[in-house]
């Protein structure tokens, strides 16, 4: 058995002089949740593509489930799922007909297809709405019928580009608990990404920079190996004159705001709490506290792809 359902060697992409993919290499495990996480524009759906068979790559490989994606991509689009994040089924049809179009494409007939689309529907919490008009749905839940087209056919390799794009935070939540449960399914995931904060759902991720990747491992690991310094959390107001500020203190690496506090990263030994807060408070803010913070994936995508550049 092969150790990667997804595998890329030093796949390559250029559009006349522009290199859109430079060298990407990275594996995907089975049962695994693997995020593909950078900026709009890095590269990540030009990978993707080239994953689905959808472009050739100029020079490299990429396989999925031991299919070259060059030679078998009609092969792979059979047995993966794909989702794009471009939402691309029929306005004018309902949930139900989306989803029986969708089962004809991948062949799934009489009492199976019946039987399908009742558990699809169920999983995916549409079926309330199986009548309803694909162009009446909220943003979410047009995302949780192509996430459910995607699977009718059960397939053990899921490729989801940006499947929470422009959707709401309970609906970004809604939609990653299915992932969740697809993955803990047996299904293998890759899921691209600009949410930092979603990578906290992967098993692993790999982070993308202009074409390059920069740094791959697990989100503990990645924050345990790639941030140096202490984090600082500030409960201060008002919070965004104290973000200006915050950033333009020597010794402060980085600053933004999270939830309703400050944080703040600053490099090995060049500034204390009671420094960060004295500064603070002589530009005008009010600061109740300065504590230990926790680094985020955004610290350590900040701190990576700075180096990068």
């Amino acid at each position: 058995m092969a150790e990667f359902e997804i595998e890329c060697k030093d796949l390559t992409k250029r559009f006349g002089a522009f290199t859109a993919v430079d060298g990407v290499s990275f594996g995907v495990r089975k049962g695994e949740i693997f995020g593909f996480l950078g900026p709009n524009g890095c590269g990540k759906s030009t990978t993707i593509r080239m994953v689905c068979g959808l472009i050739s790559p100029t020079s490299g490989a990429a396989f999925v489930g031991g299919l070259d994606a060059t030679n078998e991509a009609e092969s792979i689009r059979q047995r993966i799922g794909y989702m794009s994040q471009k939402f691309s089924l029929y306005d004018d049809l309902t949930v139900a007909e989306n989803l029986e179009f969708f089962a004809g494409i991948y062949g799934i007939r009489g009492t199976a297809r019946k039987n399908r689309m009742s558990e699809v529907m169920a999983l995916i919490d549409l079926t309330p709405y199986r009548k309803a008009l694909v162009a009446s749905l909220s943003t979410g839940l047009r995302q949780r019928l192509a996430l459910g087209a995607s699977i009718l056919h059960s397939p053990e390799i899921l490729i989801l580009d940006e499947p929470t794009s422009g959707v709401d935070p309970l609906s970004r939540r809604r939609l990653w608990n299915l992932i969740n449960d697809l993955a803990i399914r047996g299904a293998t995931v890759l899921v691209t990404t600009h949410a930092m904060d979603e990578a906290e759902h992967c098993h692993r991720v790999t982070m993308m920079q202009s074409g390059h990747l920069v740094c791959t491992g697990s989100p503990t690991e990645l924050r345990a190996s790639q941030i140096t310094g202490t984090v600082y959390t500030v409960d201060c107001a008002p919070l965004f004159k104290a973000l200006n500020v915050a950033i333009s203190i020597p010794g402060v690496a980085d600053a933004s705001v999270l939830g309703s506090r400050l944080h703040v990263r600053v490099e090995d030994g060049k500034l204390t709490s009671d420094t960060l807060q004295t500064t603070l408070t002589a530009s005008g803010i009010t600061v109740s506290s300065v504590g230990p913070g926790e680094p985020t994936l955004e610290d350590v995508f900040v701190a990576v792809a700075g180096e990068a550049a």
